[in-house]
């Protein structure tokens, strides 16, 4: 049964962009929203902290896509670990996923700091971190992810 409803699920196609890393930067920096996409953005201001998904333009080859297993680079011990199993930028698809502090909304653009994006990364979503529903206060992770930067 697992078979044949694996089989019968396809990639969405038509997924669209609503934004541009304009700016990169940990410090500051800057996310501009397409205009048809800005009215989406009512009420992030009340949000200190936002969670940016973004497409790895930079990483985007067939060999990136097919890796599976890596040595995270970020981390001081040199550990083999599956790609689902870190945040390793070789994956099948190359989503980014970013928590940021945001520091301020202008019309259509983001000034958020603690970005690991590149600039020129399209954006594929914005949401707002809900600590309610995002803190796993009791959350386990392996010794070897403790060492190292946040991503």
């Amino acid at each position: 049964m697992v078979n044949e409803s694996m089989s019968n699920m396809k990639a969405k196609e038509g997924l669209r962009f609503v934004g541009v890393v304009e700016r990169a930067g940990e410090q500051e920096a800057k996310v501009r929203i397409l205009p048809e996409f800005c009215a989406g953005l009512k009420g992030i201001a009340d949000s200190s902290h936002i969670i940016i998904l973004y497409w790895m333009h930079m990483r985007d080859s067939e060999e990136e896509r097919q890796t599976l297993v890596v040595f995270p680079r970020k981390h001081a011990v040199n550990v083999e670990k599956g790609v689902f199993a870190c945040r390793s930028p070789p994956r099948p698809n190359q989503i980014g996923l970013c928590v940021a502090q945001l520091l301020k909304v202008e019309e259509c653009l983001l000034t958020v700091r603690e970005l690991d994006a590149l600039e020129g990364s399209p954006i594929i979503d914005i949401r707002p971190y809900l600590p309610r529903a995002d803190l796993i206060p009791n959350a386990r992770a392996p010794e070897w992810t403790l060492h190292g930067p946040p991503t």
